[in-house]
């Protein structure tokens, strides 16, 4: 398969250079594998899923590790939680010693068990989403990112913004088909659905059985469905709860397995805004527009921009695209929000960070008039911000 650089490759280096274990999350079929057998080709690769590796490893642990001491890959690391707990005994037996260990995981640390307190100064996590636009493309990291490297200030430069390093037909292509790999690099127009479907169905049947055995398959399936049409909007669990008669505690349980296992995103409510108005439910949004776009039965370009959630879906795809974007960067900090009043003034999405905060408004159409940015205008203003921006399908 051809090989598509990650923007993050860099970041995952400098990681293993710091830490004696690195831990890289991500849904399914984002390429995770491919990434950690890129950038360390010679290390030793076990696969837990593999019946043989598993039993290699557990059947004598100590035994394992002893004769397997650095320079290994662990994929799939959620399918033995204990693992951790092992690992630090073996890190701590020479804890100096940097990148030892790279481990793959499909839900997040919060779901694996032990990693933050067992792990806690050995352990480095980054997160690896679906491709990116300019990975699809293998087109370099574009220079909006430049920006979060130092603090924002009123009068900054921002010439460099007027080149688009995209064209809006790859953009409308993405937005349609998302970022797994697979689909990305596929030309066959039947792969995309019969992919999707499969993926869905391992999604629910396979990896949320195992890590919540007793969850109800059905309700859970009957809960996604549900969240494709509330992508990008305040999520009213009570309400959520009555369309799959369930209770409103089952729903926020099924929020957190979608959030952590990758496939949703929670964007928490801004408090620090001084609008004492400001609503403090967070919204939601599906991280592959290819995949809302499946379960939402949208196969075409036509059809997407008929569909009544284009705009709703159009901005949760630029959120995941920014967000994508910084997660690459090294070293950042950087939170996410959303921000809206119980009056109707909305922010879509705010970064808090160590350059400072940046509200983003994201519209759908070509041009956005001054009276459509009247809540972006109030929360600078408000806040005493140097600028926020606004993201649309202009040609420049």
């Amino acid at each position: 398969m051809t090989y598509l650089k990650r923007n993050i490759e860099p970041k995952l280096q400098k990681l293993l250079s710091f830490f004696p274990a690195v831990l890289m999350v991500g849904s399914r079929q984002v390429g995770k594998t491919t990434l950690a057998r890129k950038c360390v080709p010679d290390w030793e690769y076990f696969d837990l899923e593999k019946g043989k590796d598993f039993d290699y490893i557990f059947r004598d642990i100590d035994f394992f590790f002893e004769n397997h001491r650095e320079k290994i890959i662990i994929d799939e690391a959620q399918e033995e939680p204990g693992l951790f707990k092992e690992l630090r005994s073996v890190i701590d037996q020479d804890r100096q010693k940097k990148g030892r260990f790279l481990l793959t995981g499909s839900s997040s640390p919060e779901l694996l068990k032990g990693v933050s307190d067992t792990l806690a100064g050995r352990v480095g996590v980054l997160e690896l989403g679906t491709l990116k636009v300019n990975e699809a493309l293998q087109n370099p990291l574009p220079k909006f990112y430049q920006i979060f490297k130092k603090p924002l200030h009123y009068g900054d430069d921002w010439s460099f913004f007027r080149e688009l390093c995209v064209s809006q037909v790859d953009i409308w292509k993405h937005f349609l088909k998302g970022g797994y790999p697979d689909i990305v690099l596929s030309r066959n127009k039947d792969f995309h659905q019969s992919w999707m479907e499969n993926y869905y169905r391992t999604y629910i049947q396979r990896d949320v059985k195992k890590l919540f055995p007793k969850i109800d398959s059905i309700k859970y399936r009957r809960f996604i469905e549900m969240l494709t049409n509330l992508s990008g909007t305040v999520i009213n669990k009570a309400e959520l709860g009555r369309a799959i008669d369930s209770s409103e505690v089952t729903v926020r349980d099924y929020i957190e397995i979608i959030d952590k296992t990758f496939v949703w995103r929670n964007l928490p409510s801004h408090q620090k805004s001084k609008a004492k108005s400001a609503v403090k439910m967070p919204k939601g949004i599906f991280r592959d527009s290819g995949l809302v776009n499946y379960l939402l039965g949208i196969e075409t370009k036509k059809a997407l921009l008929r569909h009544h959630s284009r705009g709703l879906n159009f901005e949760s795809f630029v959120i995941e695209e920014v967000l994508k974007g910084i997660q690459s960067l090294e070293p950042v900090r950087c939170d996410y929000y959303y921000y809206r009043t119980r009056g109707g003034a909305e922010v879509d999405l705010i970064l808090d960070g160590s350059f400072g905060i940046l509200p983003i408004e994201i519209k759908l159409g070509t041009t956005t008039p001054l009276k459509r940015l009247t809540s972006l205008q109030k929360f600078i203003k408000d806040n005493q911000l140097p600028y926020g921006l606004v993201i649309n399908n202009s040609k420049e």
